[in-house]
């Protein structure tokens, strides 16, 4: 090239610009989508008992309202990827949101069973774009401290599971379930009302060639932030890979063929076929375990907690409910559940940057099997309270970290769709887990639920150690190419 002016890449603008007012404002509109979606799964625990009494239902119809969630979630997820990593973030987001809302609106107005579990569906798929802001967020995010701050993004699911809690707790013993799912659906609107502010992401940009468009964005995030970009020509990644393999004659053929595919698999199915390359099917399959794994047990202590306080269970109802009144018993053993996962929080920003990814999952992991294999044997209800408590703020742990990994581990070309398919296998387990382990402890079989749980945790920990490399301190990639340099 002729040009001799120097050149930066994205990552060294981020670093350059910081985290300043203009990441805080896509922290606010990224952490809006995880409180909507942190709101509408955690109202199951609430609307399935009273929709249960009201209609007359059987254990299994009150079971599939949460299943069809997470069915819809599962396809989703992946739907929202393929559109987020080929048409951009930001028109992912208008769809989500205006699925989202409209459906959990229109369940407030469900005139029977089968209408709620229809709506309820449609609610799920648009939920199974919510990683789509985890993705987007981390691509504004400087490479220092960036675990500290995907951690904070997932305090915004904290703060939802909390306030869906206290909702709960004032709609439910005053109105009834409508008004709950009619409420629960407010922040899904205001995801539509702030469209408009959402900038698109500039690391996208770039993946696309849209360099021009990506340097606009850094301008405007330099004023806000009141610093400077590095002098010269912005360039990405991919620019930078494909003026290299220009040079090298045996990467010739190789390159062109990879254009043709992608020119021909344009409609999106070319980051999907992408996870399963060579370099990725590792990390793909062993993010599916994961994902599986966290879902699964993130679930079973949340509908656990459900279970053991409401009077669902013969047996498994007596070891929180002795001493608690049966109107706000499950309430207050919800709202208390969600507040373990504040320690989660905290303890994952202090050591996810600190002792990397990989370790900060593996931690946490093992402490989640020391709280939860007391209650392999019959405890009280403080101490069962406890201990429920320790894993929910565990697996909070593990989630959070695991959502932080997941989208570094990816390029830009495939990122958002990576992260969708991993947590939309997640949802799998959401989907196996009221049948199977919260089945189990209805039918009085909490000592094999237990056993279960450990099981999946075990597995988790094994795919953790398994992971090919660690991404604390590494710059995010645009190209799968890029990702071993």
């Amino acid at each position: 090239m002729g040009d001799e002016r120097p050149v930066y890449t994205l990552d060294e603008a981020l670093s350059a610009l910081r985290f300043g007012k203009y990441q805080a404002l896509v922290l606010a509109y990224a952490g809006l989508g995880w409180v909507s979606e942190a709101m509408e799964i955690m109202i199951l625990s609430f609307v399935g008992p009273a929709v249960k009494s009201k209609w007359k239902l059987t254990s299994s119809e009150e079971s599939l309202l949460t299943t069809v969630v997470f069915a819809g979630m599962l396809l989703g997820a992946y739907s929202w990827g393929i559109i987020s990593d080929n048409y951009g973030r930001r028109k992912s987001f208008l769809g989500i949101a205006m699925v989202t809302s409209m459906a959990g609106l229109l369940s407030s107005f469900s005139p029977n069973y089968v209408s709620l579990v229809i709506f309820r569906c449609f609610v799920g798929f648009g939920l199974g774009g919510v990683p789509v802001f985890l993705a987007y967020f981390l691509e504004f995010v400087p490479v220092s401290h960036r675990g500290t701050w995907m951690v904070a993004l997932s305090a915004f699911w904290t703060a939802g599971t909390i306030f869906e809690a206290s909702l709960a707790w004032v709609v439910m013993t005053r109105l009834n379930w409508r008004w709950l799912l009619a409420f629960s659906s407010v922040p899904s609107f205001a995801l539509l009302l702030f469209y408009g502010l959402a900038p698109e992401s500039p690391r996208y940009l770039c993946a696309k060639a849209r360099t021009a468009d990506a340097h606009r964005i850094l301008e405007k995030m330099a004023f806000v932030n009141r610093t400077k970009l590095p002098p010269g020509i912005l360039v990405s990644d991919k620019a930078i890979k494909e003026n290299e393999e220009s040079n090298l004659l045996r990467d010739t053929h190789m390159l062109s063929m990879t254009r043709k595919i992608t020119d021909k698999l344009k409609s999106g199915f070319s980051s999907f076929f992408m996870l399963f390359s060579r370099k990725l099917i590792r990390t793909t399959l062993l993010l599916w375990v994961l994902f599986f794994a966290n879902v699964f047990s993130y679930y079973g202590a949340v509908l656990l907690t459900s279970k053991l306080s409401s009077g669902d269970s013969k047996c498994g109802s007596k070891v929180l409910h002795a001493d608690k009144s049966k109107d706000n018993s499950l309430y207050v053993d919800v709202f208390i559940a969600s507040l373990a996962e504040l320690p989660g929080l905290i303890f994952s920003a202090i050591i996810v940057d600190k002792i990397g990814r990989k370790l900060s999952m593996v931690l946490i992991f093992v402490s989640a099997c020391i709280f939860l294999l007391p209650l392999v044997f019959h405890q009280s209800a403080v101490v069962t309270t406890v201990l429920l408590f320790g894993v929910r703020m565990c697996v909070t742990g593990t989630i959070t970290v695991a959502t932080i990994y997941a989208p570094e581990i990816y390029p830009t070309s495939a990122r958002t769709t990576g992260f969708g398919v991993a947590s939309s296998l997640g949802k799998v387990g959401g989907m196996v887990c009221p049948l199977v382990a919260v089945g189990l402890v209805t039918s009085c079989h909490l000592r094999l639920a237990v056993i279960l749980f450990e099981v999946v945790f075990v597995l988790a920990i094994a795919s953790s150690l398994l992971f090919p490399f660690e991404t604390m301190g590494r710059e995010l990639k645009d190209t799968v190419d890029a990702i071993e340099s």
